[in-house]
């Protein structure tokens, strides 16, 4: 069945894959340097039929949140940085769940191809 015009349907936004470098972690050798974080990012969202940007969540605003955090300085663990940009994500009044995975892949290198943490935000 269609939705009639003005129906409310849910939608995710997600952004997959998105690499940042961020100064990250609490490890001697990861003080003062910058390593490569992978995100994955997925909004639910109230969406409508419209075709109209303004209506919906751009993903490009997830990609400046993840950017804005990874250049805002020194962050310890990786549940900061994805708490933090779930966090960032819930600023948009239009969200009520946010799921972050934040995936540092040089962190058990050469034993895994990554290890990290993911995190889901939900608006109470």
């Amino acid at each position: 069945m269609t939705p009639a015009p003005g129906d409310l349907t849910a939608s995710k936004v997600f952004v997959t894959g998105l690499k940042v470098q961020a100064q990250i972690g609490v490890y001697r050798h990861e003080i003062g340097r910058v390593q490569p974080l992978i995100v994955d990012v997925e909004l639910d969202v109230p969406t409508n039929a419209s075709d109209r940007l303004v209506e919906t969540v751009n993903y490009e605003t997830i990609l400046q949140a993840a950017q804005d955090l990874a250049g805002g300085g020194h962050i310890d663990l990786v549940e900061t940085f994805a708490h933090r940009l779930a966090e960032a994500c819930l600023r948009d009044v239009r969200v009520t769940r946010a799921r972050v995975r934040i995936e540092k892949p040089l962190a058990l290198a050469p034993h895994a191809v990554g290890a990290g943490v993911e995190i889901v935000l939900a608006r109470g």
